[in-house]
């Protein structure tokens, strides 16, 4: 067995998605925002949230660390569930997106999604803004989500006005 094929038989293969949530760009970051957002002690639905990623796929924060120091993480979707997930069953965590920048050729796709955080839907302001940078692919019968890098705003790193509502 050559070293893609090794690699590719360690992934473990997504569930079943549901139609709707990768039917296009707009239905499948719907479709994330969506199943990562639940009230405080809400179970999330982790194999609807397997079911848009491709095998594979990477989830990447990044910002600074006390020092001011640039830092960078990178997770599979697993390893993600695994370390963030719990936290935001157990503290409530809604996640909307503000605004969408997307660029499209053929079947691959960059989208900069400007969001912003709470931990109830009914929060008055967020405890924080960025932006998702999602790459996505469609292998010509569904849309995936390959990567979702992002970092959040910062007091010396605001978001840029185009990348907010006007």
């Amino acid at each position: 067995m050559n070293a893609t094929a090794s690699a590719q038989s360690s992934v473990t293969e997504p569930s079943q998605a549901s139609p709707a949530d990768v039917e296009s760009i707009e239905a499948i970051l719907h479709a994330v925002y969506d199943v990562i957002s639940g009230d405080a002690g809400e179970p999330r639905n982790w194999d609807r949230m397997r079911s848009l990623f491709i095998p594979g796929a990477r989830l990447i924060p990044t910002g600074g660390d006390s020092t001011g120091a640039r830092r960078h993480t990178v997770q599979t979707l697993e390893q993600w569930i695994a370390s963030s997930g719990a936290a935001i069953e157990r503290i409530g965590f809604f996640e909307r997106e503000l605004q969408r920048v997307a660029e499209r050729y053929g079947h691959i796709a960059h989208v900069f999604s400007t969001y912003d955080s709470r931990r109830t839907a009914s929060d008055a302001e967020p405890f924080a803004r960025g932006i998702n940078s999602f790459q996505l692919w469609n292998d010509g019968t569904r849309w995936w989500v390959v990567t979702i890098f992002w970092e959040g705003e910062s007091p010396g790193n605001p978001i840029p006005a185009e990348y907010l509502r006007q």
